[in-house]
């Protein structure tokens, strides 16, 4: 058993960069252990991911604001404060912020992550569901 306290005072935020489009900020929670990865994660308006899976899957749990998740072939999905995504094994997506308003989720990533290409602004913007 490990017990991890909230986000020592002493550490930066990172800026993320080149799996990402936009302004998007990360405060790890836990450092990686037994392939398990968790960070609060912060969207611009309009900052995303770029196109990615997970060896694992993903959860991601919204804490404040609106954004979008996609799963390649699909339309994006509105997600809002109290939303628990889960993202299978594999399966390649991206998320962020609306372009009216920025995202806070944090992240549970399992296993490996294989980061891809940018999200272009067509895709981001695609249709809703």
């Amino acid at each position: 058993m490990q017990i991890i306290k909230g986000r020592d005072a002493k550490s930066a935020s990172e800026s993320r960069g080149p799996t990402f489009t936009g302004q998007v900020w990360a405060d790890p929670v836990m450092p990686t252990a037994d392939g398990v990865t968790i960070n609060n994660v912060f969207f611009t308006p309009g900052a995303r991911t770029h196109w990615h899976t997970h060896e694992q899957g993903q959860i991601l749990q919204v804490v404040a604001g609106r954004g979008y998740v996609c799963k390649e072939g699909e339309p994006r999905h509105e997600i809002l404060p109290g939303d628990t995504v889960w993202i299978p094994a594999g399966e390649r997506h991206w998320h962020g912020g609306a372009e009216d308003s920025y995202l806070l989720h944090t992240a549970i990533s399992l296993g490996k992550t294989a980061w891809e290409t940018a999200v272009t602004d067509t895709d981001y913007k695609g249709t809703e569901k």
